[in-house]
C-alpha cells in the first residue's frame, strides 16, 4: 500500500472551492461587471470613445513611456541584480533594501517627490532645466515616474536565477579559453533571457497602470503629458462613466495580453532550464 503524504491543508475540493470563490469575488465579479457594463455600448459609440484623437494620444503616451522605462528597468536592473547577487560591499543590504523602496512608498508621495526634485526650483531641477533637461511635467517626467515604480520587478525577478547559476560552468569556461564577452554571451545572458524578459513584462504591465506618481509629476496636459489612467479617472469626476469604461476596457485586454505573455515567458524559462 502506497504511504500517503502528509498534507497540512484540508480535502482538495474543499481548498479548491474557497480558491474559485476567492478568486470570483475578488478578480472575476469586478471584471464582468466591467464587461457588462461594455456590452451596454454600441461598438461604434466604444470606438468613438475608446479610440477619439485625446484618447489616442494618452494611450502613446503610456505605452510608450512604459516600454521605455521598462526597457531602462531591463538593462539597469540586471546590472543591479548582478552586483547584489553577485559581490560583496558594505552597504549591500541597504541598497537591496532600497530595491523594495517604491513597493513601501504611496505612489502620490513618489510623484511629489520626483516633482520637487526636478523642478525648476529642486536640487536637481535647477541644474537640469537651464540646460534644456526639464524632468518635470513633461513626458521625460513620466518616464522617470514609470522607471521609479517599476524598478523593482526587474530586480527582484532576476535575483533568484543569478543566485541559482552554477559558477562552475562560468569557471570551466574560462579554463577552455572563453574569454569574458564569450562567457557573457554564450553562457549567461541565454541563461538570464527569460528572467529579464519576464521582468520586462511585469514591469511594463505595472506601468500601465500606474496613477498615483504621474499626478504631480506630468503636468497633465492634454495630448502631451496625460496618460490613459488619468483620463479615466477624469471621465469619472465627470460623471462620464460610459466614456470611462471604454478606456478602462481597453487598458483591461492589453493586461490580458501581456498576463498572457508573461506565462508564456515563464514555460519558455522552465524548458529552457530543463534542457
Amino acid at each position: 500500500m502506497a504511504e500517503r503524504r502528509f498534507n497540512p491543508l484540508p480535502g482538495f475540493g474543499l481548498t479548491l472551492g474557497f480558491t474559485v470563490c476567492y478568486l470570483s469575488l475578488v478578480l472575476a465579479l469586478p471584471l464582468a461587471a466591467l464587461a457588462l457594463r461594455c456590452l451596454e455600448i454600441s461598438w461604434g459609440e466604444f470606438w468613438k470613445l475608446a479610440f477619439n484623437a485625446r484618447a489616442l494620444a494618452a494611450y502613446r503616451l503610456t505605452f510608450g513611456a512604459s516600454f521605455v522605462a521598462a526597457s531602462i528597468n531591463a538593462i539597469f536592473g540586471t546590472l543591479l541584480a548582478w552586483v547584489l547577487a553577485r559581490y560583496e560591499f558594505p552597504g549591500r543590504r541597504f541598497i537591496d533594501a532600497l530595491v523594495d523602496f517604491p513597493f513601501a512608498l504611496p505612489t502620490a508621495v513618489a510623484g511629489l517627490t520626483l516633482a520637487s526634485l526636478f523642478s525648476s526650483e529642486g536640487w536637481l531641477g535647477r541644474w537640469l532645466v537651464p540646460r534644456g533637461i526639464e524632468g518635470a511635467y513633461s513626458v521625460l517626467g513620466v518616464v522617470i515616474a514609470l522607471t521609479f515604480v517599476g524598478l523593482p520587478f526587474s530586480v527582484r525577478t532576476l535575483q533568484p536565477v543569478l543566485a541559482s547559476l552554477d559558477r562552475g560552468v562560468e569557471e570551466a569556461a574560462a579554463t577552455l579559453g572563453a574569454g569574458r564577452w564569450r562567457t557573457v554571451t554564450q553562457i549567461i545572458a541565454p541563461a538570464l533571457a527569460p528572467a529579464v524578459l519576464t521582468g520586462f513584462t511585469l514591469s511594463f504591465a505595472r506601468a500601465i497602470g500606474e496613477y498615483g506618481s504621474i499626478v504631480f509629476i506630468s503636468g497633465n496636459v492634454p495630448f502631451e503629458t496625460e496618460i490613459a489612467p488619468m483620463l479615466i479617472v477624469m471621465r469619472l469626476e465627470a460623471y462620464d462613466y460610459t466614456g470611462a469604461v471604454a478606456l478602462a476596457v481597453v487598458l483591461m485586454i492589453i493586461s490580458f495580453v501581456l498576463l498572457a505573455s508573461i506565462n508564456g515567458l515563464e514555460r519558455w524559462a522552465r524548458r529552457f532550464e530543463e534542457t
